[in-house]
């Protein structure tokens, strides 16, 4: 599809969703939204702008898709969820920027700075979320918690990014509410998470008994 004829099809409101939603749903799931949002535009599902045409070529699609099924497993491992998340910490947030900005395009000036703000300030809350609650999760000796909160991001991604390009208005507004949840929850974990490792050094740190 032609670029000038995608940006065309999609308003303010709709640019801004794509925008919020590849921010927000990196900071879960990166491959999943760079494979999910290629794919759609490969298939005429969604029009794509110029800054994300790159997204739909096979080779990038290839590449994502692989990702994708690598994270998709990794993810689903106690311990080795929580060492994804750390190493993706420092990827997970330039990406949902760059992807953000690309909706309006390096010549959008303005739009395409604020856009990515928005991603990565999206991207960060969601890796912040994502990243405390798999390690309280973590804390449970048992592994069925962590399929379970691993299938829900999932569904939330793939949902998002279909709220997002069908309904730009009621995505927005969820995902007011969804970050303001997040927030609240990822301040809530941390605080368990420190108090858990305090618990954890004090008992390090007890003397140990000497036989006489």
């Amino acid at each position: 599809m032609n670029p000038d004829i995608a940006v065309a099809q999609l308003d303010l409101p709709a640019l801004l969703a794509l925008a919020a939603v590849l921010g927000w749903a990196s900071g879960f799931r990166l491959y999943a939204v760079v494979f999910l949002v290629g794919a759609a535009g490969a298939l005429d599902m969604i029009p794509l702008p110029e800054g994300l045409q790159l997204l739909q070529s096979p080779a990038v699609l290839w590449a994502s898709g692989c990702m994708l099924l690598v994270e998709f497993f990794a993810d689903k491992i106690p311990g080795l969820d929580s060492l994804w998340d750390l190493v993706h910490s420092v990827i997970r947030i330039p990406a949902g920027a760059a992807l953000a900005a690309g909706v309006f395009g390096v010549d959008a000036g303005a739009m395409a700075f604020i856009a990515a703000l928005m991603g990565g300030t999206l991207a960060a809350s969601s890796q912040a979320a994502k990243t405390t609650s798999r390690a309280a999760i973590n804390t449970s000796p048992e592994p069925f918690s962590n399929l379970g909160a691993s299938l829900l991001e999932d569904g939330l991604v793939v949902g998002a990014v279909w709220l997002a390009t069908a309904q730009p208005l009621v995505f927005g507004v969820l995902l007011c509410i969804v970050v303001v949840l997040l927030g609240w929850l990822t301040v809530v974990l941390f605080k368990f998470l420190r108090a858990v490792l305090q618990r954890v050094r004090r008992w390090w740190s007890r003397p140990m008994n000497t036989a006489p």
